[in-house]
């Protein structure tokens, strides 16, 4: 191998090293999809089985939930999902030990299945105004103006 041969090879190890992507990982995501029938359940999954990089596709109708597991993203399954013209939206709901107040009004829902609720963000329970501040300083001892009959 002389000189042309070494670099034809660097050329080519360097332009096959810019090619390469990252390989995705398997992920699993799940959905709400409305589903009345058997109908509706065969017609989901047969749309999305055919999604690139879809392994599994496992439909629980009672539950309206659908779970795909392969290399696929989100965004185009769910994407896919909605193509079917079925109500669609990702799974909202966790087992109720991860939440910190699971029956807080935005978290309790009645057709959770059982031992879940709605994912929520843990500053819902969070209610401070500025005008809790107002009355806060009004009555202060701190505050020269403050009502003195207190």
């Amino acid at each position: 191998m002389g000189v042309e041969g070494t670099l034809e090879y660097l050329s080519t190890l360097l332009s096959s090293a810019k090619k390469r992507k990252k390989k995705k990982q398997i992920q699993t995501v799940a959905l709400k999809v409305r589903m009345d029938c058997e109908g509706c359940e065969r017609k989901v999954k047969n749309v999305l089985s055919g999604v690139k990089g879809a392994k599994s596709v496992d439909v629980d109708r009672k539950q309206q939930k659908v779970t795909v597991t392969g290399y696929v993203e989100p965004k185009k399954v769910l994407k896919a999902a909605q193509s079917t013209k079925k109500k669609v939206e990702m799974w909202p709901y966790v087992p109720y030990t991860l939440v910190a107040h699971p029956y807080v009004a935005q978290a309790y829902d009645k057709k959770a299945p059982p031992n879940m609720v709605r994912s929520i963000p843990n500053t819902v329970t969070i209610n401070e105004t500025t005008v809790d501040d107002r009355y806060t300083n009004m009555f202060s001892d701190e505050n020269p103006n403050a009502c003195s009959i207190m």
